[in-house]
């Protein structure tokens, strides 16, 4: 089967590895910001592709999800053989950890029996020095028949020289050639039955190489065999039979299944393969490598949760001390923009939803991009050094406890256990749990991780009531979210979804300094996206809002009566007073201009507050006052509440709408802190009860739907929502009334 050329000039590559063998930072370090992250079509899995010139040529590099085998175990396996598979890229870079061969070669031999075109990257080679490792690249290239390139990838050495000998390859047009693997006396005579059989119907041979398809129904792989059953059903019958005679055979013989012999045989290929000449060990003894020796203190059972707390804390601090200058001149610029808006635009509805629907609202949440931006930087680079997971390594113990499983602490950090995550990928991330109850309570508690939509609106409720102490209260809710989230997941797992836990595996990366370039590329990411859904999903709910909080409107009565008041002020003024009262002089007034110029200004801010309160969301909130006032919420809140269901950011911009609407004094341009520390019925109980709500309460309406997909039934992404809120109503309500019965509530 030749290789195609999908454009002129143009190459198609894949990078392939397994998960931290530094295959997203070499696809970083090559592409840069040329790079489109999406999904693959009709599937969540993350699709990252990327542009690279070289020599005038354009190379498109598609960045595969990491895996350990091409077996579909996973969704990440099977995206990556799928598109292997159907896109047929001209050349596979397969990525390998340099100081780990033995286990990293398993999926190169793999993809080599594939018969995809492979130039292998030796990855992290600076690593494996440190290991005392030397590994001769051209005597491994030989014994695999494939070029091998010594790449270090957070430094961008050696990505010129890889790609020139993957368009070389591209170029000499080679053509699939698998590679065959003895698997012994037992496997290989079937293998060879089974390969002559595919061949003489031409079984999946327009997709897979025929001794590969024999392999996977060896290794009881159900996507293979559901093709292959669609295909013809009598070959795949015939296949699945011998498959089930060679397995009752191995059981009787050797207690043991084809599938680990077949990968017993994989690996003493390997070892093969890098005996005699291709590993120097340059350094005896038993040395221990520095991983392992930090590892004895981070991972200990005494100081390891300790120092977890703190690089916590330390996070926290570091983003409110580097973000409260940003998240300034931010403020003060939407408030110079809403400030020109009001001068430009003649008073009517246009200038009413600039300012109060768009501006208002939307600068809001885009103020805190600064403080979403240090949060982001220090969650990457704990990931890039490969600190998050010894901390999923570590909780593995507390989990259980839960009914959980340690891979749920990454699905934890990821919805924003650090906060500034994000609850849908959070959500995905579950489909590393192997049981269904330890994935559906994971995907129904992670929701309540402090994610980057709440962060803004509990830093602007920080701000607002515990401007000396934002760091710790930051960090308290951060430890509640935990703390309910453990708490919830084994009430659900000691009810609804009962059973035993899995065993936890997780391979730890060695220790790696982050590069700037990458970090600014895993930063930029996630800020982008924070920023696109301000720009779009914000502004449409914010401009709905707004206009569910101005109309109806007044009637005309309720109108002439504010006009019958603003009369009666103004008949108690000379003529020359009422000249005053309009001029803008603002010192040296006369003490009866002042005090009409206070009381018209209070009748202005009784009718917009009325105005406000009788629209439609305003009639909403009051309604639900009934209920929320045991909370000590107020309809404003209430509104803005309903308005989180849909994204959690629109709280903040409802809350700036609603008090923009409701305050008319355009001579102060206070923000939405100062404006909520000015307002009589908020206090720092009501705060507190508020963040204790918005952190628990009903997930957005993007993750219900992601929960809804992962579940596969409605009634999963229902009773989040109503779990949640109730769970939310319920705690929020404690605080509220304990803390009015501790004369807390002023």
């Amino acid at each position: 089967m030749k290789q195609a050329f999908h454009k002129s000039q143009e190459h198609l590559f894949a990078l392939a590895g397994n998960p931290n063998c530094g295959k997203t930072t070499l696809f970083n370090a090559i592409t840069g910001a040329r790079q489109h992250v999406g999904n693959y079509p009709g599937i969540t899995v993350e699709k990252k592709e990327g542009f690279y010139s070289l020599d005038g040529r354009q190379i498109r590099l598609v960045d595969l999800p990491g895996t350990y085998s091409l077996t579909a175990y996973s969704l990440e396996e099977l995206v990556a053989r799928d598109f292997l598979v159907h896109e047929r890229p001209e050349v596979v870079i397969n990525i390998v950890d340099a100081s780990n061969l033995d286990r990293n070669l398993y999926l190169t031999v793999q993809l080599m029996e594939l018969g995809v075109p492979v130039v292998v990257a030796l990855n992290m080679m600076d690593v494996a020095e440190g290991r005392g490792l030397r590994i001769h690249a051209e005597e491994l290239s030989k014994r695999l028949g494939v070029p091998v390139v010594p790449t270090v990838a957070r430094r961008g050495e050696g990505k010129e020289n890889l790609l020139r000998v993957a368009v070389e390859m591209a170029q000499s047009e080679r053509h699939w050639e698998p590679l065959h693997v003895s698997y012994g006396p037992d496997v290989d005579p079937v293998l060879k039955d089974m390969e002559k059989i595919i061949g003489e119907h031409g079984f999946l041979t327009d997709l897979y190489p025929a001794r590969w398809t024999a392999l996977k129904y060896l290794e009881e792989d159900e996507q293979v065999k559901a093709k292959g059953r669609q295909a013809n059903a009598t070959v795949s019958e015939h296949l699945e039979a011998l498959a089930a005679k060679l397995t009752e055979h191995l059981q009787k013989t050797l207690d043991s299944y084809p599938e680990a012999i077949i990968a017993d045989h994989r690996y003493g290929f390997i070892a093969a393969l890098l005996k005699d000449g291709v590993v120097e060990q340059r350094l005896k003894g038993n040395r221990m490598h520095l991983s392992d020796q930090i590892d004895r203190v981070l991972t200990n059972r005494f100081f390891g949760p300790i120092v977890m707390v703190a690089v916590l804390y330390a996070v926290y601090e570091f983003t409110f001390t580097y973000s409260e200058l940003p998240v300034q001149w931010f403020e003060a610029a939407f408030a110079a923009l809403g400030r020109w808006a009001e001068q430009a635009i003649p008073e009517g509805p246009l200038r009413s939803l600039l300012v109060s629907g768009i501006i208002d609202g939307v600068g809001g949440v885009m103020g805190f991009v600064p403080l979403i931006f240090f949060m982001f930087l220090a969650i990457a680079f704990l990931e890039d050094t490969g600190y998050l997971a010894r901390a999923a390594y570590m909780l593995d113990r507390v989990f259980r406890v839960f009914g959980l499983h340690g891979s749920s602490f990454m699905a934890f950090i990821i919805s924003g256990g650090i906060a500034g995550g994000c609850a849908v990928p959070g959500v995905l991330a579950t489909r590393t749990l192997r049981t269904s109850r330890e994935r559906l309570a994971t995907l129904l508690t992670a929701p309540f991780m402090n994610c980057g939509a709440k962060v803004p609106v509990l830093a602007m409720l920080i701000a607002a009531f515990f401007t000396e102490n934002r760091a710790q209260m930051l960090f308290l809710l951060t430890l509640l979210a935990w703390v309910f989230a453990l708490v919830l997941a084994k009430i659900i797992r000691l009810t609804i979804l009962r059973g035993p836990s899995s065993p936890f595996l997780l391979e730890l990366p060695p220790y790696r300094i982050p590069t700037f370039k990458g970090l600014m590329i895993h930063t930029w990411e996630r800020i982008f996206q924070y920023i696109r859904k301000a720009g779009t999903v914000i502004v449409a709910i914010s401009v709905l809002l707004w206009a569910l909080m101005t109309y109806p409107g007044l009637s005309a009565s309720e109108k002439a009566a504010f006009d019958v008041e603003r009369q009666a002020v103004l008949e108690t003024l000379s003529e020359h007073h009422k000249d005053l009262l309009t001029s803008e002089q603002k010192t040296d007034l006369p003490p009866q201009v002042q005090e009409a110029r206070e009381q018209l200004r209070a009748i202005d801010k009784r009718e917009a507050a009325t105005a406000l309160q009788s629209s439609l969301a305003g009639r909403m909130g009051t309604a639900l006052e009934k209920i929320t006032r045991w909370c000590g919420f107020d309809w404003r809140t209430n509104v803005a509440l309903v308005g989180g269901f849909a994204a959690k950011e629109v709280i903040i911009s409802t809350l700036g709408t609603a008090y923009s609407l409701g305050e008319l004094d355009t001579e102060e341009n206070t923000s939405l802190s100062e404006r909520l520390r000015q307002d009589p019925h908020w206090n720092p109980l009501v705060a507190f009860a508020a963040m204790v709500f918005i952190m628990l309460y009903s997930p957005c309406f993007v993750t219900v739907t992601c929960i809804v997909k992962e579940s596969g039934s409605w009634k999963w992404g229902v009773f989040s929502m109503v779990f949640n809120t109730t769970v939310a109503f319920i705690v929020a309500t404690a605080v509220y009334q304990a803390g009015r019965l501790l004369g807390l509530g002023s």
